[in-house]
């Protein structure tokens, strides 16, 4: 602290004030003026202490006090931390900080420079606990009252929302304020519905963005609260969309979730409002799955390299034919060291589609084994698959990428594999869970590059027959039937089929495990079919036999 002439300490003084509305501080004298005028009085009332006023004014008008957002606060922390401050004087404690946490960094700040605070209308000693105890008091009470003030405001928003009243904020494009209501402003009306007609037209917002800037159309003109004129700035995408989207513009009123009849007069008809919403959302179905893309990226968001970064698309050009990379994104990497993956997309997607068709083959497999499933459920189950199958073989990227997507959790290299994550649910329940697959890949090192070579599909065992596999399952599902005890009546009404076709599947049920097993893997000789099956009358008794006489030897 300095010195006065006298040998006296100078107590270096300043005054905090602060409202948390603008309203009123246009007057001439207003709540900072009264504040800073009873601070005053007080700092001239200490003077014998060698108390006195810095002429700096640390007036924060319209900032609330549950924040420490404060431009003057700040300034004043900021010369308390540098020593030009001793004590900060405020009309209440409640002018300083609304938060007991906020008020605990403040005390921190005023404990290492060795200054204080004092509040002209409440009376406190902070160096004993009892002051400490008397001021968190008075601070929870502050923050309470901030609180119930902040839920009476919401809930005032809410209501005055739900009758269709405009609240407050920058007012929107194609209207003005009159009397805190919005009312349409012909000229920037006009360009509101020429939007979202060239919208609809174009189908791109990058287009229109560079057609009203080349049109030069500029955004808004506001006047911000400090008197500061922004805006008349090309319309960017971001707000381009922000219009598109805007309920505000066909006449309604939204608070969170709920859309309520505005009392405003719409610009936009609801037709096309509604036109240019689903123009949107075809716009983000056609990005998330390429459709517009020339050569999508069928993996694009869902493989990750060995470090668990993201792999992007990437591409390059030699002698006019462009070949497609995943490549990972080096960023993503701790270790900057850490050499880039790079795979062949075209080789890749093959592989992993291939692993997807097989996956599904041999899910519904292991579903069919089982044996617990009627023969409606098969037919469901197997035609649903068939359905996959034949969208995995569509030639169309945006359709593949799309039963990609549903089918496919994550696609993620290491050092040795290639795991691909499936989820197999969509498909059917009896599918349900994830599934895994592997393949064995290696890695080709040059500098800073990884390639990803993965080696040709070996051989694979054949699939299953479904017609073959429905029989089998159909067959034991009447085997168990007749062995509890039920009827050739019943079971054949339970079953939907006639008395003779039940006995060429209880014939079946007896046939050799050898057969049953290479069945269910596929093995069986490719002349077998469903109908010699059933319709061999004599089916031998000795296993041996059966399988002599179904080409099984």
């Amino acid at each position: 602290m300095a010195r006065a002439r006298d040998g006296a300490r100078t107590i270096r003084c300043a005054i905090y004030t602060r409202k948390s509305t603008e309203e009123g501080l246009e007057q001439s004298f207003n709540s900072l003026h009264a504040q800073r005028e009873a601070c005053a009085a007080y700092v001239l009332s200490q003077r014998h202490e060698g108390w006195t006023l810095i002429p700096d004014y640390y007036d924060d008008g319209g900032y609330s006090g549950g924040t420490m957002d404060r431009p003057a606060l700040k300034a004043l922390l900021v010369e308390v931390a540098a020593g030009r401050i001793d004590v900060i004087v405020v009309y209440k404690v409640d002018r300083l900080t609304r938060s007991l946490a906020d008020f605990a960094r403040i005390v921190d700040v005023l404990d290492k420079a060795e200054a204080s605070f004092v509040s002209v209308t409440q009376s406190f000693n902070t160096t004993s606990s009892m002051g400490r105890l008397t001021l968190n008091v008075l601070l929870s009470f502050a923050q309470f009252e901030r609180e119930v003030t902040g839920e009476r405001i919401r809930d005032k928003i809410a209501a005055s929302k739900a009758k269709g009243m405009w609240m407050g904020g920058p007012v929107p494009l194609g209207y003005r304020l009159e009397d805190r209501m919005l009312h349409i402003d012909r000229e920037e009306a006009e360009l509101i519905r020429h939007i979202f007609r060239r919208y609809l037209d174009l189908g791109s917002g990058r287009l229109v963005v560079a057609e009203l800037d080349r049109d030069g159309h500029r955004s808004k003109q506001r006047i911000n609260r400090h008197g500061r004129i922004y805006g008349r700035q090309p319309i960017s995408r971001g707000a381009l969309y922000a219009i598109l989207q805007n309920r505000l513009y066909i006449g309604e009123v939204v608070h969170k979730e709920n859309v309520y009849p505005g009392q405003h007069a719409a610009i936009i008809d609801i037709e096309t409002f509604e036109a240019v919403q689903q123009r949107i959302a075809l716009g983000r179905t056609e990005k998330r799955l390429g459709s517009r893309a020339a050569c999508p990226s069928l993996l694009s968001g869902i493989i990750r390299d060995g470090h668990g970064g993201r792999m992007t698309p990437s591409h390059a050009v030699k002698q006019q034919k462009r070949y497609r990379y995943y490549v990972s994104q080096i960023e993503s990497h701790a270790d900057m060291t850490t050499p880039a993956w790079r795979v062949s997309a075209p080789e890749l997607e093959a592989r992993v589609l291939e692993e997807v068709k097989v996956a599904i083959s041999e899910a519904m497999r292991r579903a069919l084994s089982r044996g617990q499933m009627s023969g409606d459920a098969i037919q469901l189950l197997q035609g649903r698959c068939g359905a996959s199958l034949e969208a995995l073989a569509q030639t169309s990227p945006a359709a593949l990428r799309e039963q990609l997507l549903q089918l496919v959790k994550s696609v993620d290299l290491d050092e040795a594999r290639l795991r691909i994550t499936l989820s197999l649910d969509s498909i059917d329940e009896q599918l349900a869970g994830s599934d895994q697959r592997e393949l064995a890949i290696a890695i080709v090192r040059n500098g800073r590059q990884a390639k990803i070579v993965i080696p040709p599909p070996a051989s694979r065992e054949p699939l299953p027959n479904p017609s073959l596999l429905k029989l089998i399952a159909q067959a034991f599902a009447a085997r168990a039937q007749i062995d509890k005890g039920g009827s050739f009546l019943e079971v054949a009404s339970r079953l939907g089929c006639g008395r003779e076709y039940l006995a060429d599947l209880l014939r079946t049920s007896y046939l050799a495990p050898s057969i049953i097993q290479a069945i269910l893997e596929g093995r069986q000789p490719a002349d077998l079919s469903r109908k010699r099956l059933v319709q061999t009358n004599r089916i031998p008794l000795g296993w041996g036999e059966q399988e002599a006489l179904f080409g099984f030897s």
